[in-house]
């Protein structure tokens, strides 16, 4: 029996120290929901996790951009769609005017109409998207991809026939006039056709990458979880048991240090 020297005591108090660090540990964990209280609790899972996120907040973003490309693209067509409208009716007054029964005078009235519907079509022309055209012809190049992959739109101008010579070629102050001027009409309808479906072949693809980028983003998201976040039913059992270790630890160093007051007994 010796007094300076207490192994058990010793022994003791570095189990217990070891028990509390780890309770400590599983408490942090706990409150921050997080299995990787410290670098050192799982150095690579660390460095894949923080990889993971960043892929994460970038793929994000991608999808941020084909949002606002799907704006844009449902800008266009918005105006498609009215111009369409303009030109169903100018083609109308347009044969309108072809009446024989009509005189010009008839005829003029009809141009009012028409002229104002020209000029509507004409101001869409110049339209723009937070200072992008949208009728330039240059397709929006997004990136879509979270390693910075890169896709290019089919873009839309209205030019040519109708679109250049609308002040000069289409009135309908007569019966030649408006037949030529339906001419001209019926050509611009059918490149307005194509350009709507170029915008809706561009809006089908967008919506597919952005759709993709959500699969990816679920993806990259429940792989991260793996490795940082806490299984919070688990770290709750291991809790659990580094309290009672903790308690039991703390009982036993008492005890410990009881005994060598057994020694005080021989020298009494």
């Amino acid at each position: 029996m010796i007094i300076n020297t207490n192994p058990g005591a010793a022994m003791a108090a570095r189990i217990l120290g070891e028990s509390s660090s780890a309770l400590q540990k599983s408490l942090s964990r706990l409150s921050s929901g997080s299995k990787i209280a410290s670098p050192s609790d799982d150095a690579a899972g660390t460095g894949v996790a923080m990889k993971f996120a960043a892929q994460i907040n970038r793929a994000q973003a991608a999808k941020s951009n084909v949002g606002n490309a799907i704006a844009f693209a449902q800008t266009q067509d918005g105006f498609l769609s009215k111009v369409g409208d303009a030109l169903d009716r100018m083609s109308e007054l347009a044969m309108l005017a072809q009446d024989e029964t009509k005189s010009n005078q008839d005829r003029s009235l009809y141009e009012k109409e028409y002229n104002k519907l020209d000029d509507y079509i004409v101001n869409i022309t110049g339209k723009d998207f937070n200072g992008i055209s949208l009728f330039s012809g240059n397709g929006l190049t997004l990136t879509v991809a979270a390693d910075g992959g890169k896709m290019t739109g089919t873009g839309v101008v209205l030019t040519g026939g109708y679109w250049t010579s609308v002040a000069t070629q289409t009135q309908i102050t007569s019966t030649g006039s408006a037949a030529a001027a339906l001419t001209e009409i019926k050509s611009a309808i059918s490149m307005l056709a194509g350009a709507r479906a170029d915008v809706g072949a561009n809006l089908a693809r967008y919506e597919s990458e952005s759709s993709t980028l959500s699969v990816l983003k679920d993806n990259l998201s429940a792989a991260r979880s793996r490795i940082a976040d806490v299984d919070v039913a688990e770290e709750s059992a291991n809790f659990a048991r580094q309290q009672i270790l903790v308690q039991s630890g703390t009982a036993m160093l008492a005890q410990a240090n009881v005994l060598p007051q057994s020694a005080l007994r021989l020298i009494g």
